[in-house]
């Protein structure tokens, strides 16, 4: 069995739509580390999209899902109810931001949880507009869709979407866009699309995943929060990638000291296995009637035994510092490399949620997709796993688990010189 015989297979049994990264097959994986079908060990920078930030395979982990697995892998929280459901809620309630009283629903899918979050904001406010952020990334469910500011790959024929949807420009200074741009485009859109009145929400990342690691800043999470106070319209925090001590907080929301009105969770809050959740202020989750929200899956009780040993591994490992340390080392190593590589625009990072922009001859406004595509494979040939994004397709964005060696993490870094320095030119 090798790499080349598996993806003809994967070729012939699943659709194209599908898109893959790599075409290596995991066999074992182990907190940094991947090997593939043919042995080959690969230093991993993905920690599969941000969900294993307390690495691959964490004993912890590993033991609390086994024990549920002794007890039941499923019984459906709607029928018969079990203990580490309303554990888990009552942790995340009392680690959300802010002082009001808060209750959260387990889902199965980030997508999932944007739904809700939706269903929710609109039972709650009895409106049905909601405004996203161009670059922002929501899901690929059909109101996850009509949410997310990328057209190409996730939009691209699959329309019409749901209605009373409206996008504005996510503040990136690095890009042109200033927060008083983005803010403005709100106000113009109460006055040209909808009216402020029949606004339930406005959503936003507060660092952009999929559109490219730009962080909206705590002045401009700030404005938002302040505008919907003004107009009494519900703040979403689309915490799926951001959440459970990647930016070097639990929620990277806490970094503008507000509390939202309402949280989607998923990715990192259970280390791989399948959990996502809304977590709110109580009076507002309280406003779907009983059968309104729900999910046969939802809040699998593996999913929720391994999201309690998430929350116990962050606290005893510390990994919002780690997170924290991570990140100011990724830096340093690649402002380093952009003292003597013009395509390399900007380097940004919240926490460990870290990020470089490659462009033509230092231009902003000139973004090189071609570059990035052949950086990553270039690591991999190497033995290091990276992921790109970004609306211009132009973003290496570093997402190592948390729980990575510091001396681990300093070879993929040299990997990564190595390879930025193979494609240059």
């Amino acid at each position: 069995m090798n790499n080349e015989t598996l993806w003809k297979r994967r070729e012939v049994a699943i659709p194209r739509g599908l898109g893959m990264m790599h075409p290596v097959f995991a066999t074992r994986a182990s907190n940094a580390e991947i090997w593939d079908a043919e042995g080959r060990r690969y230093i991993d920078f993905a920690a599969g999209i941000a969900v294993t930030n307390t690495g691959h395979n964490h004993p912890a982990i590993k033991a609390a899902v086994a024990a549920q697995l002794d007890n039941f892998s499923h019984v459906c929280a709607q029928v018969t109810p079990y203990e580490p459901y309303v554990a888990l809620a009552e942790k995340l309630n009392a680690l959300a931001p802010g002082e009001t009283p808060k209750k959260t629903i387990f889902l199965t899918t980030g997508a999932e949880a944007v739904e809700n979050a939706i269903k929710i904001a609109r039972a709650a406010t009895g409106r049905p507009g909601v405004i996203a952020f161009s670059g922002g990334f929501h899901g690929r469910t059909m109101m996850g869709m009509a949410l997310t500011g990328k057209v190409v790959p996730y939009k691209t024929g699959f329309g019409p979407f749901p209605s009373d949807i409206y996008h504005v420009p996510f503040p990136a200074p690095y890009l042109g866009i200033s927060e008083a741009a983005s803010l403005d485009a709100i106000a113009r859109l109460f006055k040209s699309d909808i009216e402020a009145s029949r606004v339930a929400a406005i959503i936003i990342e507060p660092v952009q995943g999929e559109g490219g690691f730009y962080a909206a800043s705590p002045a401009f999470m700030q404005a938002l929060r302040g505008l919907c106070d003004t107009h009494g319209i519900l703040l979403i925090a689309d915490e799926i990638q951001t959440g459970f001590a990647r930016t070097g907080a639990m929620f990277a929301v806490e970094h503008a000291g507000i509390e939202p009105d309402l949280m989607t969770v998923a990715k990192a809050m259970a280390g791989g296995f399948p959990i996502s959740g809304v977590i709110g202020k109580a009076a507002i989750m309280d406003a779907a009637g009983p059968g309104g929200l729900g999910g046969t899956y939802g809040g699998s009780p593996l999913g929720c035994a391994a999201g309690l040993a998430v929350l116990e591994t962050i606290e005893r490992e510390d990994l919002c510092q780690r997170a924290i340390e991570i990140g100011d080392r990724i830096v340093r190593h690649c402002e380093a490399l952009r003292q003597s590589d013009r395509g390399v625009g900007e380097v940004r990072t919240l926490g460990a949620m870290t990020a470089v922009e490659l462009v033509v001859d230092g231009d902003a406004d000139v973004p090189d997709a071609a570059r990035t595509a052949a950086l990553v494979a270039e690591a991999r040939k190497r033995g290091l796993l990276l992921l790109s994004c970004g609306v211009r397709g132009n973003v290496i964005r570093f997402l190592a688990p948390l729980t990575i060696p510091m001396e681990q993490l300093d070879e993929g870094l040299d990997v990564f010189s190595e390879a930025l320095k193979a494609t240059a030119g």
